[in-house]
């Protein structure tokens, strides 16, 4: 009877792990549960970025085309009402014809202007300046592999 309370005693499993690796342990598991919901956050947010461009540019698509609707429809009526106070059509798409070629010219005299601007001593030296600096990461990058070609 002696030797099997020995036995008995024996074969009783070991004692729970101490507070601290139990801890540790669970504190694992969570992290490696939070981490891994950041990583399918992420991956959602990146496919609903990849469709929302998507539907970003047809978006900018059919604002497009409402626009271009919307001006050919106010020339229409704008051509309407001028050919009614003119009395004539060949008048009325004439007006309209030099109104629009005013339109063009100021849109051209405008872009000449701002080129203009591109073009002066302390744009030229901030553009330059913008584009070294956004150059430089990419060249830095360059360098640093012609530097580890070079030791292998």
């Amino acid at each position: 009877m002696h030797d099997e309370e020995g036995e008995s005693s024996r074969a009783a499993p070991s004692p729970p792990p101490s507070g601290l690796l139990d801890e540790v342990s669970r504190f694992g598991r969570a992290a490696r549960q939070l981490f891994g919901a950041q990583a399918q956050l992420l991956a959602a947010e990146l496919g609903l970025a990849r469709s929302a461009v998507s539907w970003l540019l047809l978006a900018a698509l059919a604002a497009t085309v409402a626009g271009v609707g919307l001006g050919l429809t106010l020339l229409g009526l704008a051509g309407v009402l001028l050919a009614t106070w003119l009395g004539s059509w060949i008048w009325a798409l004439l007006l309209l014809a030099l109104l629009q070629v005013l339109f063009l010219l100021g849109a051209i005299a405008l872009f000449r202007r701002c080129m203009h601007w591109m073009s002066l001593p302390a744009t030229r030296s901030e553009w330059s300046a913008m584009m070294r600096a956004g150059l430089q990461p990419a060249e830095t990058t360059a360098a640093q592999d012609r530097r580890g070609e070079d030791r292998a």
